[in-house]
């Protein structure tokens, strides 16, 4: 199993950060998803007979889950009902059918109201598929669950099998658990602008509370709220998700910066676009 990322209930502060400037509606722009590999490994769990349940897992931040398998076009086996399955409706309106399918290969839903843990993904053993796993209790709240879970699409982005090389022996970029970072990649790209400078001052894969606190209060303007401050992985999913829900700001500030960072990519801006589109309500953005 690869890494662990998870979207802690603090991924919401900060917003408020961005200048007072409120949320607009921007007009929507084609949206082309993001390429993504086809499905083919052969490990693939098939879909259940109509009207089977799904199975149940124990989960360290959950409690119990249950486990659903997302076939390759975008549907889950067994198929989920109630808030289960009007969440897994949120993701795939978000990315698109084809995207979920071929990214995304288990489902785990639970409902764990006193857990801090909003959602989390992580690579399967095979890191062209991830795993995704929401607290149904954030659902009564429909702007903090699509926020999370473009928090949490944004982690699957930027940690994307392409991004890395899992064979070189010798990194001249970044290395990561994922591999060294290829020169282009997303992460790279937002690593060389926003954390090389802070040379060995914290892990970029740190995953300590305490010093990420540290390090955000010694820094504090460089980011979008303190849970962004924790590694470069979550600076970026935090950064993108603010990026799609609020105005991006002018100036020369790193937060503003961050956020226009996003715009150099044609298909992040028409993936914000889509998104901003398609959850104008849930967002409050009409």
């Amino acid at each position: 199993m690869g890494r662990i990322i998870t979207a802690a209930v603090a991924l919401w502060v900060g917003l408020a950060v961005l200048a007072g400037a409120g949320i607009a509606f921007i007009a929507p722009a084609a949206y082309e998803p993001l390429d993504s590999p086809t499905r083919t490994d052969a490990s693939i769990p098939i879909a259940r007979g109509e009207g089977a349940l799904p199975r149940f897992e124990a989960d360290e931040d959950f409690g119990e889950v249950a486990v659903y398998d997302v076939l390759a076009d975008g549907s889950l086996g067994p198929a989920a009902s109630g808030v289960a399955g009007e969440v897994w409706n949120l993701w795939v309106r978000m990315v698109g059918a084809d995207v979920a399918g071929e990214t995304i290969i288990r489902y785990r839903a639970g409902d764990a109201p006193d857990s801090d843990t909003l959602a989390y993904v992580y690579q399967d053993t095979n890191p062209q598929y991830w795993s995704l796993a929401v607290n149904l209790a954030t659902a009564d709240d429909p702007q903090l669950l699509v926020a999370t879970l473009i928090h949490e699409y944004a982690h699957v982005i930027s940690f994307d099998e392409g991004g890395f090389d899992r064979t070189d022996t010798s990194c001249d970029t970044l290395e990561l658990f994922e591999g060294c970072a290829n020169e282009g990649s997303y992460l790279y790209q937002f690593y060389d602008a926003f954390w090389a400078g802070y040379g060995d001052a914290l892990d970029v894969e740190n995953v300590d509370e305490d010093a990420a606190y540290e390090f955000y209060l010694a820094n504090e303007e460089d980011f979008v709220s303190d849970y962004a401050a924790t590694n470069l992985g979550e600076d970026f999913a935090e950064s993108f998700m603010t990026f799609v829900i609020e105005d991006v700001p002018e100036g020369d500030t790193v937060v503003a910066q961050k956020l226009q960072y996003f715009t150099d990519y044609s298909e992040l801006v028409d993936l914000r676009e889509h998104i901003r589109t398609e959850f104008a309500d849930e967002l409050g953005l009409r």
